[in-house]
C-alpha cells in the first residue's frame, strides 16, 4: 500500500469520526461553559434578576436540533458513501480470494443457494452466524450458529470454502412431509459454500453500514419477501437516527450538570462529560449485543440510551432551576 492509498483511506474515514466527535465536543462545551458561569456566581445573578434559566435552555435545544439534523444527513449520505469507498479501496489493492467474500455486517449473497449474515469475524473465527436458504414457493430454511470456523478454502478456480458451524440449530426437512421443517440442534455442522458464476463481474456488495436509509428500506423489502430476518437492517436504520440525536440528549443533560457544578476547573467538565459518554456508548453496545444474540427489539434498544439521558437531563434541569 503506497502513501497515496493511505492518504485516501485517511480522508475517507474522517466523516465516520465526525459522528462521534461532534456530540462529545458539544457535551464538553456545555459542561465547561455553564460550569464556568456557575463558579463565577453568574447563574446566581441571573436568578436574582428574575430571568428564568429555562430561557437559557431553549436556544440550546434549537441548536441541538439543527446539529442533530445535520448529523442525520452525515449518517444517511456522507458516512455510507465514505465507508463503502474505503472498502473498495482496500479490496482493490489485492486480488479477492473466496474467503474475502465472508464479511461481517452485511447479507452475503455471493454463495450459491445461500444468503449469509455474520455479525463478527476475527481471522478464521466467526460469531453469531445466520444462514438462509430461500426456496421458490416454499419456506426459507434457516441455520443459526453461535460460532464458526473457516476450515479450508479450495483453489481459486473452484471458488469453494468449507465452514464448521458450532453450537446452533437448523431447520431440517421432514422426510414424511417435504413441505415442513423441524428444528435440529447441533454441536458441529459442516457446510460447503460455492461461489456463484456471477462473480466474474467482481461486483462489491455493500455492507449494512454502507447503505443509506433508502437502500436499507429497499433491502428490508427484498429480504422480507424471502422470509429472512431483517432485524440487523432495522437496528442500523434506528442507530443512524439515535446517534445523530445524541447531540440533543447531551445538551439536555449537560445544561443542568453545568449549572449545578460549583467549580469551574476544566477537569470537572471533562470528568462529567467522560462519564456520560461512557455510560451512553456502553448502553448502546449492550443494546446492540442483545439485538444480535437475542433478536431483541431494535426500536427500543437503539433509542434507550437517548431516552435515559434525556429523562435524567429533564429531571436534573427541573431540580437545578426550581431549587
Amino acid at each position: 500500500m503506497n502513501l497515496v492509498s493511505v492518504g485516501k483511506l485517511f480522508l475517507l474515514l474522517l466523516p465516520s469520526l465526525l459522528n462521534y466527535t461532534v456530540p462529545i465536543a458539544v457535551l464538553v462545551a456545555i459542561l465547561l461553559t455553564f460550569g464556568h458561569l456557575s463558579a463565577n456566581n453568574e447563574i446566581t445573578a441571573i436568578r436574582c434578576s428574575g430571568f428564568s434559566l429555562y430561557r437559557l435552555l431553549l436556544p440550546l435545544i434549537t441548536i441541538g436540533i439543527i446539529i442533530s439534523l445535520s448529523l442525520v444527513v452525515l449518517e444517511n449520505h456522507i458516512i455510507p458513501w465514505s465507508h463503502f469507498a474505503s472498502r473498495k479501496t482496500i479490496i482493490g489493492i489485492g486480488a479477492r480470494k473466496p474467503t474475502s467474500y465472508l464479511e461481517s455486517g452485511r447479507f452475503i449473497k455471493e454463495f450459491k443457494d445461500y444468503i449469509i449474515f455474520i455479525h463478527e469475524i476475527k481471522g478464521n473465527k466467526l460469531k453469531h452466524i445466520r444462514i438462509y436458504q430461500p426456496r421458490k414457493g416454499k419456506k426459507t430454511r434457516t441455520i443459526i450458529a453461535r460460532e464458526g470456523l473457516i476450515l479450508s478454502a479450495s483453489p481459486s478456480k473452484e471458488k469453494k470454502i468449507i465452514l464448521k458451524l458450532i453450537k446452533g440449530s437448523s431447520e431440517e426437512q421432514d422426510p414424511t412431509e417435504p413441505s415442513k421443517f423441524y428444528k435440529c440442534d447441533f454441536e458441529e455442522y459442516p457446510l460447503i459454500l460455492n461461489l456463484t458464476q456471477e462473480l466474474k463481474r467482481k461486483k462489491i456488495e455493500k455492507k449494512i453500514k454502507d447503505m443509506s436509509i433508502k437502500e436499507l428500506k429497499g433491502e428490508i423489502k427484498q429480504l422480507r419477501k424471502k422470509g429472512i430476518s431483517v432485524i440487523p437492517l432495522i437496528a442500523e436504520m434506528q442507530r443512524k437516527f439515535s446517534f445523530s440525536f445524541s447531540v440533543l440528549a447531551f445538551i439536555i443533560i449537560g445544561f443542568p450538570l453545568g449549572v449545578i457544578t460549583k467549580r469551574g476547573e476544566k477537569s470537572i467538565g471533562f470528568s462529567l462529560g467522560l462519564g456520560i459518554i461512557l455510560f451512553y456508548y456502553l448502553l448502546m453496545a449492550a443494546g446492540k449485543g442483545l439485538i444480535i444474540s437475542k433478536n431483541a427489539n431494535p426500536y427500543f434498544w437503539m433509542w434507550l440510551p437517548n431516552i435515559i439521558i434525556i429523562a435524567v437531563g429533564l429531571i436534573s434541569t427541573y431540580l437545578a432551576v426550581e431549587r
